[in-house]
């Protein structure tokens, strides 16, 4: 799909890096698919194969590891709206290249860590430029070049994020065995430093109208009904605003929610599984397994959520949801824990999208940056808290069976608020769905 081009006041990046026979906004969603695969070291599914390399070589307990990582992951995410107002004052282009950096800086920062103070600082640093800065910059970036197509463009740019949950833990545990944590750190950071931190500055453009094109590569002469007319008179919200909708905190709440439960579990599999007689390298598959089945179904997705409203598809991906946990009590052999990663594969590739595609929906694309940046906290904060109460049930009753019971019900909740979180719309200059 060519794009036409319209007059621009904006100076700034004015230029495409290079001249293309199709809509620039595809090459930001492939940016947007890398900076989520590199965000992979600041990830869960990276952290939890180290956990047994910090408890063996710094001499600490699981218990102490697993709440430094929740109390770093905490505190990075509610210091993340920081992050989000700069994306939308500075730009998403400098912002990337900042988080690149600063993620490969941090991976370095882990390979000389010492002690708890030291292993806090670390998670700190992996959290807040990675699973923070490294998801919301790109989400907001592939959001700001599409409007009509949105769902599809979040789709393959999360497919980057999946490739990396799937790389990401098989390529730590063989770097692991072969030149030890300390390397295997210091390798991952050379990797974001030198390979993606230039990439995002030379190819990344902050907006479609900055170059002189329009969201969609739509074009500007179009009918007083047509849709391009649409995308330029498109609603945008301040945070403020938002701030005021019940949807903003039910929505908010639905994000922390798969954060929260996703985290625990992957945080703890290795526990969890191993407690059934699974070893370390079928448990690194399933990890790995899971992104790959997600891969097909978050396709599907962008597709889906383009057609129906978004609160109602988040809501039956909550349904699919209760399904893993469940699974996971009864995974005493490898074939039902080879369905429990089919059941979280599929679930997890419905949940990816309309989580990302309702925010612009509902509140824009001017304020994304600032509005998406307090969600996005909520979902870091739900990410700490997961892996406490994994450990407080299992060191109260000596398994993880109540926490899964507990989980399963946690996404019921989760389903109902989704199905409340209905699209706020202004009436005569105020909201009505205000809550004030």
């Amino acid at each position: 799909m060519k794009s036409s081009t319209v007059k621009s006041n904006n100076t700034t990046s004015a230029k495409l890096p290079f001249e293309s026979g199709f809509f620039y906004g595809w090459m930001m969603v492939v940016i947007g698919g890398m900076g989520m695969f590199f965000s992979g070291p600041g990830q869960t599914y990276s952290n939890s194969v180290f956990v047994e390399s910090y408890i063996s070589n710094l001499g600490m307990e699981r218990t102490t590891v697993s709440t430094l990582y929740s109390a770093a992951t905490l505190t990075s995410g509610c210091l993340l709206f920081f992050v989000g107002k700069l994306v939308d004052r500075i730009g998403r282009r400098i912002m990337l290249t900042l988080a690149a950096l600063l993620l490969g800086i941090a991976c370095l920062f882990n390979s000389f860590v010492m002690g708890p103070i030291m292993l806090f600082i670390g998670f700190f640093m992996l959290r807040y430029f990675g699973q923070g800065s490294m998801t919301l910059i790109p989400n907001t970036l592939v959001s700001q070049w599409f409007f009509k197509y949105r769902g599809r463009a979040l789709s393959f740019a999360s497919l980057g994020g999946l490739l990396g949950a799937a790389s990401f833990p098989p390529l730590i545990n063989w770097l692991l065995d072969m030149y030890g944590f300390e390397n295997t750190w210091r390798i991952l950071g050379a990797i974001l430093i030198i390979i993606f931190a230039p990439i995002s500055y030379y190819f990344v453009r902050n907006r479609p109208e900055d170059v002189g094109l329009l969201p969609d590569g739509a074009v500007q002469h179009s009918g007083e009904h047509g849709e391009e007319s649409k995308v330029l008179k498109e609603d945008s919200w301040t945070l403020s605003e938002a701030m005021r909708t019940k949807a903003f905190w039910f929505v908010m709440i639905c994000a922390a929610i798969p954060a929260m439960i996703y985290t625990g579990i992957t945080f703890q599999i290795f526990s969890i599984l191993g407690e059934q007689g699974i070893d370390r390298m079928r448990t690194a598959f399933v990890l790995s397994l899971v992104p790959l089945i997600s891969f097909g179904f978050s396709l599907i997705s962008g597709f889906i959520v383009e057609r129906v409203k978004v609160n109602r598809m988040l809501a039956a991906t909550f349904l699919l949801n209760m399904a893993a946990p469940i699974i996971l009590l009864f995974a005493e052999t490898y074939a039902i824990v080879i369905l429990f990663a089919v059941a979280w594969g599929v679930a997890q590739g419905f949940m990816n999208i309309p989580m990302n595609v309702i925010w612009p929906t509902y509140y824009g694309r001017q304020h994304l940056g600032s509005i998406q940046s307090i969600t996005t906290m909520a979902g870091v904060i739900g990410s700490a808290l997961g892996p406490i109460p994994f450990g407080l049930a299992y060191d109260q009753f000596g398994s993880y069976s109540s926490i899964l019971i507990v989980s399963a019900a946690i996404w019921a909740v989760g389903a109902l608020l989704a199905l409340m979180a209905k699209q706020p719309r202004r009436v005569n200059n105020s909201m009505n769905d205000s809550i004030i």
